[in-house]
């Protein structure tokens, strides 16, 4: 079982087993199971949908939501920025955990990684892109390029009396 806090303060509980599998294919119409088909295309889809991951969260936190007597309006309302990441990377490595077989979690937790470090990647990539823009040469540029662009309609010639005399 893995474990995130939300804005809130409130630590969950992730688990993921056949009994909450089924929960999550009743109410959402989402089989957890097929998440890693299609080179785990569904998976990415659904942590790209932070409301749908929260639907699904919930689900998976629904006993400890009650005793709480946290409404998933509520539930959904703490998660933002790093706490749905964070609750993210704990359903991601329940869901990991979850498969039946000891070789195909090992290939999982591997392709996790990997997406992991290559997501670090593009996040340094992107900061460092970021930081070497001249905002000041930038800003003169734009600023430049509204100079060269049609006058105001001040100087827009108005209708030709021909055409106002019909």
């Amino acid at each position: 079982m893995r474990t995130f806090t939300d804005n809130a303060g409130r630590t969950w509980t992730v688990a993921i087993n056949v009994a909450l599998v089924k929960r999550v294919r009743g109410v959402l119409d989402l089989d957890l199971f097929k998440l890693l088909d299609d080179g785990a295309r569904p998976l990415g889809e659904l942590l790209g949908d932070p409301v749908r991951l929260a639907d699904v969260l919930f689900c998976l936190c629904k006993e400890e939501a009650e005793k709480r007597a946290v409404s998933d309006e509520d539930f959904g309302a703490a998660l933002a920025g790093d706490a749905i990441g964070h609750a993210a990377d704990a359903f991601v490595d329940e869901l990991v955990d979850f498969f039946p077989h000891a070789r195909g979690r090992e290939s999982l937790k591997k392709l996790i990684a990997a997406s992991r470090t290559l997501t670090d990647k593009l996040l340094d990539h992107a900061e460092m892109k970021v930081g070497q823009i001249d905002l000041e040469a930038e800003a003169s540029r734009l600023i430049g390029s509204f100079g060269s662009s049609p006058g105001s309609s001040a100087s827009t010639p108005g209708p030709s009396p021909s055409a106002s005399s019909s």
